[in-house]
Order: structure tokens, then sequence, then C-alpha cells
């Protein structure tokens, strides 16, 4: 029998179909992409560099070996603006059909956090370093594979004299489950040769020092971020990277992850203007009204609106690619996670709700987050809306830090327990924030930028506070786990201070709950910034 895949036939694509809507004239096959000069020359470019790296030998087959398949993947590489930059084809095993012990066995790899990010560029615009940007090529046949891994050859490049051979891998090649962590482990091995320490808070940043030169390199996957005090050792090691990787340098930051940048007078403004705009096209609403919030603070209920959404699947689609988007916009984050919680079975009000925030997304794609050179002292908001879920009465926790005016980490959580009072919601919210402020406090003397004095967090609840640093009301608290108790471990040891903060001036109620207008927009003024005016 000859199935689609061998055949180069597929099923029609759907109009809902995630590949489709983001790149329609990407090739899903080798079959489709052999038609286009681009894909040839393209995977032709790929396939030579494979036989460079020497990713593999062909080897007779066998019975007993678990041979995987390979296919072509195909992206079209887009700069900054919109255009055009490359294209790309990359060959991929079926890593999905490997088996456990047997041709591969840890797979865990680390990768920047946000946050880390977001330091590190505070950290260069505070001190006028320079980032550098660099891309690896080919990045995963950098590891070296420790297990025994065989694979078919890849589609359109078989052998004229052994057609029947299989390869094995020698290289860790894409698609392999243990394939990043090969590639981490060769690059952070040899960063650590150089001189490079490995952060104990964030194991994808590595810090150098040598006297008064310090350097900092930030890995995620293949995309990396370079900066430090001194041109002369920055370019040292740009040489020493080029030398021993296919590396391209591609210059200042100007555009990391899909995240977008632009500089100001005051230092950067990170958005993700063209990856809104995707989201935008993908739920058909280009032409829709703009709103001013992204949630209504009331929610009309009708038989229509419980009845269950007829296209469950786009839903999902999209509430996903909008919590890649909340990485540069905190304005969205809280309505971002309470629709996040009905993917399972996403009613109409869901959908409604969702079609809300896509309008207030559309009146505000240019919005990001500003990093400005000020001071590098960390503050925090923490808030807390008691029993606000009207299903299963649980609390919102939501948090938001600060590095100078800068906000680095923010979050909206529903709490796992069900508080009593609201007192409780708060203290649990605390004992959140404290985790994140201690993390951050690591990172931060990671980075050479340590926390003399202990950090400020602002809390509005006075009986929370109280209850943070002294064991009171204990008729009413001595439920409370005592995990949520080491908020009072990191006052005494001067980690943290809670202060008490007017409601009207807490920040963090951006994070739990739907808000009015005005309010909405004082609150988010602070937390974002626009690349552009808005019409």
């Amino acid at each position: 029998m000859v199935t689609r895949f061998q055949s180069g036939h597929t099923k029609p694509t759907k109009i809902f179909d995630l590949a489709h809507l983001l790149h329609p004239t990407e090739p899903t096959t080798y079959s489709q992409a052999a038609k286009s000069p681009e894909w040839r020359a393209a995977m032709s470019l790929e396939f030579q560099a494979l036989q460079q790296q020497g990713t593999w030998e062909l080897v007779p087959p066998d019975p007993s070996q678990n041979v995987l398949g390979s296919k072509w993947t195909f992206r079209i590489k887009y700069n900054s603006n919109g255009s055009i930059a490359r294209h790309k084809a990359r060959l991929v095993a079926k890593g999905f059909n490997q088996e456990h012990g047997i041709d591969y066995t840890e797979t865990f790899s680390p990768v920047a956090k946000m946050p880390t990010i977001r330091v590190l560029i505070l950290l260069a615009l505070h001190h006028n370093w320079t980032i550098h940007q660099l891309d690896v090529s080919n990045a995963f046949l950098h590891g070296t594979l420790s297990d025994t891994v065989y694979m078919h050859q890849p589609p359109g490049f078989h052998d004229a004299l052994h057609p029947n051979y299989v390869c094995r891998l020698k290289k860790a090649l894409y698609g392999l489950k243990q394939s990043p962590r090969e590639w981490y482990s060769t690059l952070s091995n040899h960063l650590v040769s150089y001189g490079f320490n490995i952060s104990n808070s964030d194991h994808s940043l590595l810090t150098f020092k040598n006297g008064n030169t310090r350097l900092y390199i930030l890995i995620y996957v293949d995309d990396i971020l370079l900066t430090g005090n001194s041109t002369s050792e920055l370019d040292k090691l740009l040489s020493n990277l080029h030398f021993h990787f296919q590396m391209r340098n591609l210059g200042s930051l100007s555009q990391f992850l899909g995240i977008q940048t632009l500089q100001t007078e005051a230092g950067i403004i990170l958005h993700q203007a063209n990856y809104a705009k995707k989201i935008i096209d993908r739920a058909g609403m280009t032409q829709s009204k703009p709103v001013s919030t992204p949630l209504s603070t009331k929610t009309t209920v009708s038989t229509k609106s419980q009845e269950p959404y007829d296209n469950p699947h786009l839903y999902r689609q999209i509430i996903g690619s909008l919590q890649y988007l909340t990485l540069t916009r905190p304005d969205i984050q809280f309505a971002v996670q309470q629709l996040c919680q009905h993917m399972q079975n996403p009613l109409n009000l869901h959908q409604e709700a969702l079609k809300r925030l896509i309008r207030y997304i559309h009146g505000t794609t240019q919005t990001g987050i500003p990093l400005s050179r000020n001071s590098l002292l960390l503050t925090g908001y923490v808030d807390a809306d008691w029993a606000s879920n009207q299903q299963d009465r649980s609390s919102i926790s939501g948090f938001c830090n600060f590095l100078g005016t800068s906000p680095i980490s923010w979050q909206v959580k529903k709490q796992s327990t069900i508080a009593r009072s609201s007192t409780e919601a708060e203290y649990r919210a605390l004992a959140s924030e404290a985790a994140e402020i201690l993390w951050l406090r690591r990172l931060l003397e990671d980075l050479h930028i340590p926390q003399i004095t202990p950090t400020t967090v602002y809390c509005d609840n006075t009986s929370a506070i109280a209850l943070a640093n002294n064991p009171v009301f204990h008729a009413r608290t001595k439920h409370i786990e005592v995990d949520c108790h080491f908020i009072r471990d990191c006052i005494k040891k001067h980690h943290i201070s809670v202060h008490h903060i007017c409601t009207t001036d807490q920040l963090a109620d951006l994070f739990t709950k739907a808000l009015s207008n005005p309010r909405f927009k004082l609150l988010s003024s602070k937390l974002t910034a626009t690349t552009e005016p808005q019409v």
C-alpha cells in the first residue's frame, strides 16, 4: 500500500490549520518543495552542511535496528520589517519513534527565562554596553551523540551507490529527543573551559569575570546574546566562538525570539507588533473595531452564551499564541489567564470574551514594555482577589516586579487552595511573590548587581502584612500550610521588607481582576509603552 506521505498527497488544509494561516507559502512535504527552485536550493544547502559536519555514516540495514524516519521542514525567515530574509530547509529525524533506554536516555536542556533576558538587557543599558546577537547555524549538529541512533536516508537525497542503506547518526540531528541536551552540553562545556561560570539561578546564563572584565552570555537553543564591559575581550570571545562553531553575527540587538526592539532616548521598548498582527489576522478580525480594555467588567449571560463554541480548536490555537504575546504585554496577562481556564470546553461566552481581547490588541499592536536606563533597585507589588472564581471560589494571585522603573517579571495564577479570608488570599500571594523575589535576588547577584538592602514588596492588605511579620491571628490562620510561612523567614533574614500601599496605587491590581477603563489605563501606563502614537 502506498501512503499519502509516500505519494506526496496530503489532506486539504483546513481553514484553522495553524501552519496554513501563518505561512501560506511554506510547503509541508518534500514533493511540494521540490517544485520550487528556492526550496530545492535551500535543501541542497542544508544537505551539504550535514555532509560537511559528518552527521552520519551509511551502514547496511539490520532487522534489530530501530530505524527512525526523516523529513524536511520548511520555514520562511523574515526581517524585523516583515520582508523575506531567506528560505530555510531543515532535515529532522522523527524522534517520536525513539525508545527510551535504546536510542535515548536524558533529554532535558535549559533555555533562557524571560526575566533573565530583560534583566540582561537592562544591565547593558545601564552601562551603555553593546549587546551582540548570534545565531548558530545547524546548532544541534555540533553535539555528539552518546547513543546509537539509526535513520532512513533523507527524501530526495538517497545515495546512488547504496540507496537501501540507513544512516547511523554521529551528530545530534534536529528532531531527536536528546539533541537539545547534547548541543547545550557541548556549548556550555566549551564556555566553561574558556573561563565562564554557569549561573545557578538560570543555567542558560553564563558569566565571565577576570579582574575588572565582565562578560555575560545568554543561550536560548541556537540564539545567543552576548554583552560585557570590554570590547577587546568581546572580540576575542567572538573569534573563539566563530572558530569552534558555525555562527552568524547578527549585529546589535534588533529582534530576539520574535520580540522586536525599538531604541528610544530612555532605553529600549520590547514589543511584538508583527506577531500581534498575525494573531489578529488568524482570528479573522483585521476589520474589527478596537476597544479600550481587554475584559469587560460585566458579563452578560444568555442561553446561547452557555452553548459550546463550535470551533474549540481555533480557540486553543489563538489562546496559545496569546500566551506568547504576554511576554511583552503585561496588560493582557490577566485576560489571557482567565480565558486559559476554558481550553478544554470553551463556550460561546468565552469566545465572545476572546473576541473582545483581540479587539483590544487590534487597537494596541504597538504596545510593549519599556526598559529604561535608571536605577537597578529591585521592587515588587503583590495583590490577590479573594474568592473571585465563580465556579470553585478560588482566589487569584498577581504580582509584578521592577528593576528601577522597568518591569522584569509578572504573574497571574489561580490559587490551588481555597482561602477562608481575604487576608489568607493575600498572604498566599505574598508567599508566591517571596519565592520570585528570592530567585531574582540570586539572579542579580550572579549578574554582579547585588541588592544590598531588603527588597521592598508593596501589599495593600494590612492584616496580611501583620501576619507576614508576626504569627498573629492564630485561630484563623492555624490551617495555613507551613510552606506559605517561609515569607516570615525571608523577612527575618532581611531579604524582603513588606510595606503597605494604598489600593489606588497598587500596580498588581492589574493582574487580579477586570478593571474599568480609567483604572486600567492608569495602571497599564505604568507597565507598558507604545512604539508609536495610536490612531
